[in-house]
């Protein structure tokens, strides 16, 4: 339970790089949010944990309980016990509120190689971020998440 919880918390560092394909121009923010999630891959993928924190608000809670510091902890943990990180990700929607809010909804599928053993663990989870634009930066303010196919808690 808890290895699923961090390896879902950590995918939520992961996930942020998405840049998913899109027939209609994009506008300002959604390019601004494609550029944060593409960061956040970026460093997911470096294993760069404090570079994934600085995207997340200080003030982000979630409806599991989580706040700035636990998902922190979870991607400390989870950066240990994975070698190398790899992501396959999906934007399915950018939702831009006023260019203050926005919401994100994707897919992303992840492998991490590690010492279990198979030496491989592989997920596949949908995402729902909820960010806020403070001063010309996106802050990731709250998640919800579940494995593909299952409800977003």
């Amino acid at each position: 339970m808890m290895s699923r919880l961090i390896r879902t918390l950590c995918t939520i560092g992961v996930v942020f790089l998405a840049l998913a394909a899109c027939s209609e121009p994009s506008s300002a923010p959604e390019e601004q949010l494609r550029a944060w999630v593409s960061a956040g891959v970026e460093a997911a993928t470096d294993k760069k944990r404090r570079e994934l924190i600085d995207m997340i608000s200080v003030s982000y809670t979630d409806a599991r309980g989580n706040e700035r510091a636990d998902i922190e902890n979870m991607l400390r943990v989870y950066f240990l016990r994975q070698h190398k990180i790899a992501l396959l990700t999906s934007i399915e929607e950018i939702t831009v509120y006023d260019d203050t809010a926005a919401k994100i909804k994707l897919t992303v599928g992840m492998a991490g190689i590690n010492d279990s053993a198979l030496g491989l663990s592989a997920d596949a989870y949908r995402f729902e971020f909820e960010l806020e634009n403070d001063a010309d930066e996106w802050q990731l303010i709250s998640a919800r998440w579940g494995e593909l196919g299952d409800e977003l808690r």
